[in-house]
């Protein structure tokens, strides 16, 4: 549940070709919408990000941690779903932890983005674990993600991003 609008990152955080480039290595698509315009296929509305098929839509003032979050979920989703999502990427418990997981991996790839200040501005939008705190639950309780994520591909072996999109 959103519990604050006050987030530190947003999109316009990031330089719109390095969000590219990096939705580009997991041949998906960004489409960046204009401020007056609604976000097609966003879960919680404006401004959170938005899911249709290969495509992520946000805007300017989307909260990064939004982007990246349903960035994830695309990764982490089967093909068949990825094909035909719209809005809901209908997950269970495991596979949303590891979105969340691996959403963290993925601002290491955006020059200027801390995890520490990503993994706040999640804690302030409402995303709860079960010690607390997401950075808390990423350093010590997060091997079920990681584990999930290897088994999917997502992750080598080594625990490093794989460019590889769930099948």
């Amino acid at each position: 549940m959103r519990a604050s609008n006050s987030q530190r990152y947003l999109i316009n955080n990031c330089e719109e070709k390095e969000l590219r480039y990096l939705v580009s290595k997991f041949d998906l698509k960004l489409k960046i919408i204009i401020k007056s315009q609604k976000i097609p296929g966003s879960y919680w509305g404006d401004p959170e990000a938005g899911l249709i098929g290969k495509t992520i839509f946000v805007k300017n003032n989307t909260p990064l941690h939004s982007f990246l979050h349903e960035f994830s979920h695309l990764i982490c989703m089967s093909e068949e779903l990825r094909l035909k999502v719209i809005r809901d990427a209908k997950s269970d418990d495991a596979e949303e932890s590891a979105v969340c997981y691996l959403q963290i991996l993925l601002a290491d790839f955006l020059q200027g983005i801390e995890r520490s200040v990503l993994m706040q501005d999640m804690d302030d939008w409402g995303y709860s674990f079960r010690l607390g705190s997401t950075e808390i639950w990423f350093q010590n309780d997060a091997s079920d993600s990681i584990e999930w994520l290897k088994r999917e591909k997502i992750l080598d072996k080594k625990g490093n991003i794989s460019w590889l999109l769930r099948k």
